[in-house]
């Protein structure tokens, strides 16, 4: 079974970053799973932020996030990132970290195990 643990959210105003980790319980096989991060705000559906692939090599962002989010990973410490720059109110969500184990080279949109999920609040 895949446990994902997300950490990093907070309470920050607009203009600033925080960088979410997600930690995986999936020891050496870290590198045969795709990771996504997701985020759904309250009455709204979940929606999907980012994913990247197994290796690192391919990465996809939503419209809305391109060219201030950036998704990476360290399957040394079987561990995804969000680093969230320049956040808006409008990123106010709770932010979920996912896998699938794929070695596609795409990263996909669709996902098995998903973690407890981070509140990311931004004041304006």
């Amino acid at each position: 079974q895949v446990q994902l643990v997300e950490s990093g959210g907070g309470l920050v105003r607009a203009g600033e970053s925080l960088r979410l980790s997600c930690a995986a319980s999936v020891g050496r096989t870290f590198n045969t799973y795709a990771m996504g991060w997701f985020r759904q705000a309250p009455g709204k559906e979940r929606d999907f932020v980012a994913a990247i692939t197994w290796s690192g090599g391919g990465t996809k962002y939503a419209d809305s996030v391109k060219g201030r989010f950036t998704v990476s990973r360290d399957n040394a410490k079987s561990t995804v990132y969000l680093q969230m720059n320049s956040l808006k109110p409008e990123d106010t969500a709770v932010y979920y970290c996912a896998a699938v184990r794929t070695r596609g080279t795409t990263p996909p949109l669709n996902y098995d195990y998903w973690g407890q999920g981070t509140q990311v609040t931004v004041s304006s």
